[in-house]
């Protein structure tokens, strides 16, 4: 399963030209077969900018969410391992939503993200680089 990071979600569904010709038919490709997710924190994530008027969707956030998840994205729940698992994740930086996202990606998945700190984070994470 690919892990969408949120600005790779955001990226996504904005057609935006950040997001690599790679990672667009990885993407495309997995969709169809529930093999593309993203956490749950995404959403917390998402609506936290939302209420600071730095990000606006064409619907209200739990519309545009259920329309995600009946097209195909799934999304994966922030339980109590992976909340312990982000906390004690070593040489990761502080952001407490990309440590939940980073932990979540190590329950098996494949993260697919831009952020610079994430990339060159020396633990064992599967990882794209959604600008490729």
């Amino acid at each position: 399963m690919i892990l969408l990071d949120t600005h790779v979600l955001l990226w996504l569904l904005r057609d935006d030209p950040k997001l690599g010709k790679e990672i667009r038919q990885v993407i495309g490709g997995r969709w169809p077969t529930r093999e593309i997710a993203a956490s749950s924190i995404s959403f917390w994530e998402i609506g936290m900018r939302l209420q600071k008027g730095r990000l606006e969707l064409p619907s209200e956030l739990n519309a545009w969410r259920a329309t995600l998840l009946e097209s195909g994205l799934v999304e994966l729940p922030v339980d109590g391992e992976i909340a312990v698992r982000a906390g004690l994740l070593p040489d990761m930086h502080g952001d407490p939503a990309d440590r939940i996202i980073v932990a979540t990606a190590l329950t098996g998945h494949t993260l697919a993200t831009a952020d610079r700190e994430i990339l060159d984070w020396p633990g064992q994470l599967n990882r794209l680089d959604a600008r490729l």
